[in-house]
């Protein structure tokens, strides 16, 4: 089947560097030209991308409007560039049938209360605030976090997500609301890879659960579900908007290097399709925490005095370690006073086809917000998946991180906590603000990264060493 690729260059070649370079430039063209020209002649993209990404950040601070032209032109770009056969992606119409229908109805009753598993624990009520309060307390999430959830907790009816069906494309994914929303007695469309030991386990969850898991197949069985959406998305779009109750179309993808462009790109595809069938379809997301973005005062303020505050040892160790480092090493994370900050967590070695496939969805939540759609995206915690804890380097430094104030999650905590955000923000409006920066940072659950007193990637290195032994075991 034809699906998404990179475009060709003269030789048959098809670049991913070159793609990324040509995007960011596209996107920083209108604000930022000599931005957009530094990225252009970027001569290793795969070593020198996380300047540009943190650019494309900066850039779009001077003012609301610049903001969302950088976000729009990189769209465009991508959706330009990116080919399905000889065509370009934006140009990509249906060559077959939308697939068939099967369901899963559950046979457990619904959970009608918010419980956040944790360390052992099964938090709710007033146990679940004092968790928050400490989170807080800890600077492991923001301040609007806390209102957010108890507000859910408050309202234990909305866990069903009445009246809506919550598409979960990537419904397999570690880090999606899957399992937490069945659980709650939802109704969600699982759309995701056809794999048959996958669809048998997501099967089996669906059953044991109170939802209704809808799902599309080849033959009607639940044996034959799955569709790759890189090589359907016009066929997929069909059948999403098909379904009954306002959807919520949620993001849920990874795949991994120039995969995970071609999939997140696709479903971006998918969402302007069914946008324009159905246009009161929310959207939903999960911000990688190992990104660039702009903090409030308050953060800035916090990492300051943590880092005002860190021990004798530490202080003493830091004069050294930053000059064999060439100023490298446990540097501050920001200049006092700054608002808003800038949080520069990118990881190098994630690559720069997985901060482009990220950076392209927040792109599309502030364009979808501006243009009037229910938008959740919300920043997850750092979590132990199996994507992190195959990468030994950004296992070990995860199995390091609480020696600089940065919590990593297990995943039933994140899933959980991230899929009552997403029900509270299909209930509550964003409240207006005056730069979308401050959309992504309402309800952000960093791990502690936009607080600690330290770069995140001056102190990446020595959390990895002292981690080291911890993630072997």
């Amino acid at each position: 089947m034809t699906s998404i690729d990179f475009p060709a260059d003269d030789q048959g070649r098809r670049s991913t560097s070159a793609f990324g370079k040509a995007v960011v430039a596209d996107a920083l063209r209108q604000v930022d030209p000599t931005g957009a020209a530094a990225a252009q002649r970027e001569p290793n993209w795969r070593a020198g991308y996380v300047a540009h990404m943190r650019r494309l950040v900066e850039a779009g601070l001077a003012s609301p409007e610049d903001w969302r032209t950088i976000a729009r032109s990189g769209l465009d770009s991508i959706h330009s560039r990116l080919v399905v056969g000889d065509q370009p992606l934006a140009e990509w119409s249906a060559s077959s049938q939308p697939p068939k229908t099967a369901v899963i109805k559950g046979e457990a009753e619904p959970l009608e209360e918010l419980v956040i598993p944790y360390r052992g624990q099964r938090l709710k009520g007033a146990e679940l605030q004092a968790q928050l309060e400490s989170w807080q307390e800890a600077g492991v999430l923001e301040p609007g976090v806390i209102d957010a959830v108890l507000t859910v907790a408050a309202n234990p009816e909305w866990l069903r997500a009445e009246g809506r069906t919550i598409v979960a494309v990537g419904a397999g994914s570690e880090m999606g609301p899957f399992t937490s929303l069945l659980r709650w007695g939802a109704r969600v469309a699982a759309v995701d890879l056809p794999r048959p030991d996958m669809w048998e386990r997501l099967a089996g969850v669906a059953a044991e659960r109170a939802g209704t898991m809808t799902v599309p197949t080849a033959t009607g069985e639940v044996k034959d579900a799955g569709v790759d959406v890189t090589s359907a998305v016009p066929e997929l779009t069909e059948w999403l908007a098909g379904l009954e109750g306002q959807l919520v179309l949620g993001n849920y993808v990874y795949a991994d290097g120039a995969a995970n462009v071609r999939v997140c790109a696709a479903v971006d595809a998918l969402t302007t399709g069914l946008l324009r069938q159905r246009p009161d379809t929310a959207l939903g997301f999960l911000a990688t925490p190992t990104d660039v973005f702009a903090v409030p005062g308050d953060a800035v303020d916090f990492s300051v005095a943590a880092f005002a505050a860190r021990s004798k040892v530490s202080k003493a160790l830091t004069r050294p370690l930053r000059a064999v480092s060439g100023n490298r090493l446990l540097t501050r994370q920001y200049t006092p006073g700054i608002d808003p900050g800038l949080n520069d967590s990118l990881v190098s070695q994630q690559g720069p086809n997985y901060a482009l496939a990220k950076r392209l969805q927040r792109w599309r939540a502030t364009v979808a917000r501006t243009e009037g759609t229910t938008v959740s995206l919300n920043v997850a915690p750092p979590t132990r998946t199996r994507s992190v804890v195959k990468n030994r380097a950004l296992a070990a430094a995860y199995a390091g991180a609480h020696r600089f104030g940065v919590e990593v999650f297990e995943p039933a905590t994140s899933n959980v906590l991230m899929a009552a955000l997403l029900i509270h923000d299909l209930h509550v409006p964003m409240p207006a603000h005056e730069h979308p920066w401050q959309d992504e940072a309402a309800h952000a659950v960093h791990g502690g990264l936009w607080r600690t007193g330290y770069a995140p990637r001056s102190a990446l290195g020595l959390a990895a060493l002292l981690g080291l032994g911890a993630s072997r075991a």
